[in-house]
């Protein structure tokens, strides 16, 4: 590995809690006077098993693990990062085009991994339900190759090492935004010591975390901030261009007026269920 890409590697490891936030949070907790926001489920519950999603968690945390777990982690990182890394600047010059996809499997610490992890979760399973299985693992390849594709774009002589399925999973996020505009997702709020739990539409909740990567993007840089934003922006609108032909083939906008923009079966209830987090419940059952 070049010098200034083993300071780069050691300075993105440094990053991955800000690369993780970014991905989970709105609000990053600077002390403790600021509240954070982490989505962590819908209410939108698949038709069928998302063997595709769950297999696509089960090879990311063993991949991550494969180097994470040796004896020198450190070490081991470095050598797999510059084995399967994406380096736009060897991409700009056509090396190591595989790394476009390998990549994609790499994390740079458990919170950078458990973070995209639960977006998969939370997102992919309907994603996989509406494409089918086969069709999502090829939409999920795609964005996060076209994620890459608009990183190396942004940024094409940068040596830092790209790393994480943020990009893909902005895809699946992008997919499911034009597909469940108004799928309630469950938002805990946690400031101090109060935490609670809210329901909000996913075009709220998706919509700000693009503008978030889009602000984030325009005002700063991958060497500054450790963390790819662009590639979360190309993924996200790929995720949204990609899904188009779904969408038109279940009605376009005809679709949304037949649902109102939520998904087209119940809502999954926690009310009663194990968990012991509250939940706020809405002021009408009317579906606007």
């Amino acid at each position: 590995m070049k010098k200034t890409q083993l300071q780069t590697f050691y300075k993105y490891s440094i990053c991955q809690l800000k690369a993780s936030q970014s991905v989970i949070v709105f609000f990053c907790c600077s002390g403790h006077s600021e509240p954070m926001l982490l989505p962590f489920r819908d209410h939108n519950p698949p038709k069928r098993k998302p063997f595709i999603t769950y297999g696509l968690i089960l090879i990311n945390i063993a991949v991550f693990f494969s180097y994470w777990g040796s004896t020198n982690a450190v070490i081991a990182t470095q050598i797999t990062f510059e084995r399967w890394a994406m380096f736009p600047e060897d991409i700009r010059y056509g090396v190591n085009l595989y790394s476009m996809i390998s990549s994609i499997f790499l994390h740079g610490g458990i919170l950078h991994l458990a973070s995209n992890m639960l977006f998969l979760y939370i997102y992919g399973d309907n994603l996989e339900d509406e494409l089918g299985h086969l069709t999502f693992l090829g939409f999920y390849l795609a964005c996060g190759v076209l994620a890459n594709v608009a990183q190396v774009l942004a940024d094409p002589a940068s040596n830092i090492p790209v790393v994480g399925a943020s990009g893909a999973i902005a895809g699946v996020m992008g997919g499911y935004l034009l597909l469940f505009p108004k799928a309630k997702i469950d938002i805990l709020v946690i400031f101090v010591i109060f935490f609670r739990v809210f329901s909000i539409s996913a075009w709220i909740v998706l919509g700000l975390w693009f503008a978030l990567q889009l602000f984030n993007g325009a005002t700063s840089t991958t060497l500054s901030s450790g963390v790819a934003y662009w590639a979360h922006i190309g993924g996200f609108a790929a995720g949204v261009f990609l899904i188009i032909p779904l969408f038109v083939r279940l009605g376009a906008t005809a679709y949304w007026s037949q649902t109102f923009g939520h998904p087209p079966h119940p809502d999954k209830l926690y009310v009663g269920s194990t968990t012991r987090v509250p939940l706020i419940p809405r002021k009408s059952n009317t579906r606007k």
